[in-house]
């Protein structure tokens, strides 16, 4: 057991990519009181060897070692602890995060010692004082009630400094999310709960006089309260760009007071993100998703044209009750609304979410295994789901990349978007059998040939648009295929962009 001036705490977590950080991790070494120093956070990635991670954890010889758990590492959790036990059977392994907060799990998680559902912040510890005074913990699952959030210390002087210079830096202002989307763990939640707004900005002036220009805001409603909205839009206003702040915003919620403030930042300053879902207001309702679409359209035209901030749109394929049609109806509209990026998201059941009351009902077939995303129901086939996920593969390296902005409407001009794409991506597929790895160069010399071939589109036409595109960053070279048309083509290139970063789904 852990004897207390002597604990040896190991934090750890497998993020999706190398650049992202786990704010979970520092809000638990933020609380840990007495055991802090002799704690250490260790971040890996799910592209890192799952043996050289447990290597790594037990080169420390750690009494305890916390793993946060979430869906896109929650299977590679499990072989680590499969490692970590087999190789150090005496190593208490802790486990918490939203993928073993909610029953059933799906992957086996029995060779972990202990479970902590809920918000562990304050839980940790308590266990960990637990343990160290060799008082049993009966129970394996550790069900938490939420802290209150003046109780916690905050996490953000625990970002290292190879962390601002080389990752984004996650911060909130509030937990909780005030919607009941069915689909949504952050709907499970009782209600939003708000951080003190002065000891926050105080923290991220610290973070600010660090060098962090990185800031990835997680609450999953940033405009619920306009007050606190427009304080943290002021804490960026009145520094010096460069920086990057990210938000997930609600999009009928944008008062004039806000729109104001957001139309000030300059290009590639701001990003929001909006989780439309659906635009049909019969599938809305299915969810428990209140639409306003008047509203909607109004504010997504309002940060289309008048302001520069680089809008982020979500659309769901597989939702109860809705068709390919009605899906390549929400597709068109917000295409006819916007240019922004509009991701398109396969719909999975969580564990704990209230989605499986339509399973019966619209023949929900859900894939057990990570990320447990729907293979089929009444409406969609299994081939239909199949042939959407390319459609969003294939729409993510042309539209959303931006590196073929003016040659892609080629592909519809001014008919249906949805259809047009959708035979986009059949053909694709036909010629690659394969969605990935997939060069830029190969991407566009597919699209020049179908928009030439299949389109019967003038080449020369097509040929100078994609040269617009593809000669637009400097330091490119002038693919093989447009050659023959670049003798009048007058290169305006501009340097690059490091471009907006993905998020951890």
């Amino acid at each position: 057991m852990l004897h207390l001036h002597m604990p040896k705490i190991i934090l750890t977590t497998l993020n999706s990519r190398f650049t992202h950080t786990s704010i979970a991790l520092r809000y638990i070494y933020a609380n840990l009181k007495e055991f802090q120093k002799d704690t250490k956070i260790l971040e890996f990635s799910i592209n890192d060897a799952i043996q050289t991670i447990a290597e790594k954890l037990l080169t420390h010889n750690p009494k305890i070692i916390g793993i946060g758990v979430y869906i896109w590492n929650v299977s590679f959790v499990a072989e680590l602890i499969h490692i970590i036990k087999k190789v150090s059977p005496q190593t208490t392994v802790i486990l918490g995060g939203p993928e073993v907060t909610h029953q059933p799990f799906r992957v086996d998680l029995d060779d972990a010692d202990f479970i902590i559902q809920g918000e562990g912040d304050l839980a940790f510890y308590e266990l960990c004082k637990k343990l160290s005074s060799n008082k049993p913990q009966k129970e394996k699952i550790i069900k938490m009630s939420m802290p209150s959030l003046k109780e916690l210390e905050l996490p953000y002087r625990y970002y290292t400094d190879e962390d601002i210079k080389n990752r984004y830096i996650y911060v909130e202002a509030s937990r909780g999310c005030p919607f009941e989307c069915e689909f949504c763990l952050s709907s499970m939640d009782e209600k939003v709960r708000a951080f003190d707004i002065d000891k926050l900005l105080e923290e991220f002036e610290i973070l600010w006089q660090r060098g962090a220009r990185n800031f990835k805001f997680i609450d999953r409603t940033f405009n619920l309260n306009i007050k606190t909205a427009s304080r943290l839009l002021d804490f960026f206003l009145q520094k010096e760009p460069p920086y990057f702040a990210h938000f997930e915003v609600v999009p009928d919620h944008f008062p004039s007071s806000l729109k104001e403030k957001i139309a000030q930042f300059g290009h590639g300053a701001l990003q929001l993100e909006i989780g439309i879902q659906t635009l049909n207001p019969e599938i809305a309702n299915n969810i428990s998703r209140n639409l306003n679409l008047e509203k909607i359209k109004q504010n997504i035209s309002f940060l289309q044209n008048e302001t520069q901030a680089h809008i982020h749109l979500d659309l769901i394929v597989g939702l109860p009750g809705e068709t390919l049609e009605s899906f390549g109806k929400n597709l068109d509209e917000l295409v006819s609304l916007s240019n922004c990026e509009i991701q398109i998201g396969i719909l999975k059941k969580l564990s704990g979410t209230h989605i499986n009351r339509h399973d019966i009902e619209h023949g929900m077939i859900y894939s057990d295994k990570p990320p447990y995303d729907i293979l089929k129901n009444n409406q969609l086939s299994f081939n239909d789901i199949q042939i959407m996920k390319r459609f969003a593969r294939f729409w993510d390296l042309t539209y959303n990349s931006g590196n073929f902005k003016k040659t892609t409407p080629l592909i519809w001009q001014d008919e249906s978007v949805f259809e047009n794409f959708y035979e986009f991506g059949m053909w694709v597929y036909l010629q690659t059998d394969s969605t990935y790895k997939i060069s830029l160069q190969r991407l566009g010399e597919l699209l020049f040939n179908y928009l030439t071939g299949v389109k019967k589109l003038q080449q020369e036409y097509v040929a100078h648009k994609m040269l617009e595109d593809m000669m637009k960053l400097k330091g490119r070279a002038i693919p093989t295929y447009l050659k023959k048309y670049s003798t009048n083509f007058k290169i305006e290139a501009k340097d690059g962009t490091s471009g907006f970063n993905k998020r951890q789904t």
